[in-house]
């Protein structure tokens, strides 16, 4: 996922799952929380989750946007298929160059 509060594991930077962590925190209360977490990003300038997906949001919202649907493109995509797209991308880009 490309997010600013997202590391690249797919860990979310999301405080009361770590350090504020309480039992009395039930199921739905989790879930708003995320779901706000992911709604509006508002990344921690100081340490955000992924720094280019935080610089882009804050930079260059067309380009931050764009990434975010190619993301999410690309996970629906099984892995044959998306190394297929990457060749194609790659050959239209000429640079020729296989990414994995």
């Amino acid at each position: 996922m490309f997010h600013p509060n997202v590391y690249a594991n797919g860990e979310l930077c999301l405080d009361i799952l770590q350090n504020r962590w309480s039992p009395t925190y039930d199921v739905a209360a989790i879930l708003t929380f995320i779901q706000s977490l992911l709604h509006d990003p508002n990344p921690n300038p100081n340490s955000p989750a992924n720094a280019e997906a935080a610089q882009l949001y804050r930079e260059n919202m067309k380009e931050y946007v764009r990434r975010v649907k190619a993301t999410v493109e690309d996970s629906w995509l099984d892995p044959e298929e998306r190394q297929h797209v990457k060749m194609q991308v790659n050959k239209e880009d000429g640079s020729g160059a296989m990414t994995a």
